[in-house]
Formats: C-alpha cells, structure tokens, sequence
C-alpha cells in the first residue's frame, strides 16, 4: 500500500493570500480533497493522508511531523500563489533536493500543467527553493503554486470548476505516474457540478434570462430537455412580439403628435 501525503496550505486564522473574492485556504483544500478522493476511488493500492481536511490552523512543524511518523511514499504541499505579475502555475523542490524529489516534481510539473494548458495557463517553471515543507519532509517533497489570487485573470480562472478539476487531475496522473499506480477496473469518477450554482462565464447571460422570464433562475445547471427548450422558445415568442408591439406602438404615437403639430 503506497501512502501519500497530501497538504493543504494555510488554514484557521491563517488565510494565506487573499484576493479578487477568493483565499487561498479555500481553495488548497478544495483541491487537496479532490486529490484524495479521485486517487482512492480510481487507483489500486494507495492511501491518501492530509494535514488537514477542514479549515484548522496547523503550523508548519506540525505538517512535517506528522508527515513523517507515517512513512508515507510522497509528500505534496498545495498553495496558490501571490504577488502580481502575469500569473501562472510554478511548483517547488527544496534546494538540496533528493533525485526522487526532483522526479516527482518532473511528473507533478508536467501533468499539472498538461491539464491546464486548454485553459490558458503561463508554465513559470520548475523552480527550487529553502521551503520548509520540502526542507523537513523525510520523503520526496513538492509544493505547487496552483495559480495567482491576486492576479484578476488567474482568479478568474479558479472560479470555474473545470478549472479546479483540471488542477485536480493534473495532481492526481502527476502522484499516480510517480508511483506507478494501477487503475482499478472500471472505476472512474464523474466530475459532478452542483447544478444550483451557476458556472461564473454564464452568470451575465443567466441573470438576463431570468430577468427577461426565460427561466425562474432555479438550478442553472441542471440537463435541459425538449419539453422544456419548447417552453422557452415560446416564452422567447411571446417576449419578441410584445417588444415589437410596445415599439410599433411607440413609433405610431410619435406619428400622430408629429402630424398633429402640422
């Protein structure tokens, strides 16, 4: 049984970078479970454990102690970045690292940013740095910048869910490549979206619709069926031709003042 060591930054009163609606707590954890839960479910022979899976405030010593007193095969400490710029993904081995370090943070790098690439992401390297998370891990180590919170763009980015599951699976193939894990048979998770929340690229549209009667604004992101395009259509029918109506109307009555003024 391979055993990794999954680590989601900050937490607790410890936000980490904050920025454009979003802290970088939220969403390490976010894709520290997602990491968790799609290599159980879909590989043979693995264990994930986390520093954390709630919003606790840990310091950096507990992590790699409590890291360690596992023996676990892989450590990945999950952060998104901060400071401006144009953004992007970066991740980070210690400076004195091991040659399993440096392989893991190869596959780690390269997945991570095979995922992303479809959405435009900057690849700021493979870097190296004196990171405690690295520096005191007795296993191979890797922390991953998973984008700029205060960069609008990459924020933007983070808000979408295929985003945080295209981070996800990149973690995900990067650990199951280094450990060469099997996949179980037939197992293969669905990526599910909560259909009571709009995506944030349709909100604008959303919100006009429901505006304009198309929709009652209830579970944007539910499947749409015949029945149900026919009811808009005829709803769309009946807004069109009361908007001609109320314009023709309008046109006709500034006639007959002008023709009245002559």
């Amino acid at each position: 049984m391979k055993k990794v060591w999954i680590d989601a930054g900050h937490g607790g009163k410890d936000p980490g970078a904050v920025g454009n609606g979003l802290k970088e707590k939220d969403i390490a954890l976010t894709v520290s479970l997602g990491v968790k839960r799609r290599l159980e479910a879909e590989y043979e022979g693995v264990q994930v454990l986390m520093s954390r899976s709630t919003d606790v405030f840990l310091e950096l010593s507990e992590r790699t102690n409590a890291a360690n007193k596992t023996g676990a095969d892989l450590l990945v400490s999950i952060h998104c970045n901060a400071g401006g710029g144009a953004g992007g993904f970066e991740s980070f081995r210690y400076t004195d690292a091991s040659a399993a370090s440096r392989s893991l943070q190869n596959k780690l790098h390269m997945e991570i940013m095979a995922t992303l690439k479809p959405h435009g992401v900057i690849d700021r390297g493979q870097k190296a740095k004196n990171l405690h998370m690295c520096r005191e891990s007795r296993m191979p180590a890797v922390l991953t910048e998973n984008l700029f919170i205060d960069v609008s763009s990459d924020a933007d980015k983070l808000k979408r869910q295929e985003v945080i599951d295209a981070l996800i699976d990149g973690h995900v193939k990067g650990i199951a490549k280094y450990l060469g894990l099997k996949k179980k048979e037939g197992k293969s998770i669905t990526k599910e979206r909560d259909i009571n929340v709009v995506s944030s690229w349709a909100a604008p549209a959303w919100e006009e619709a429901t505006k304009e009667g198309l929709f009652d604004g209830s579970r944007p992101g539910a499947p749409f069926t015949r029945e149900e395009a026919a009811a808009v259509l005829l709803r769309m029918e009946k807004n069109i031709l009361e908007k001609l109506k109320t314009k023709y109307q309008g046109i006709r009555g500034e006639g007959n003042t002008y023709n009245c003024g002559e």
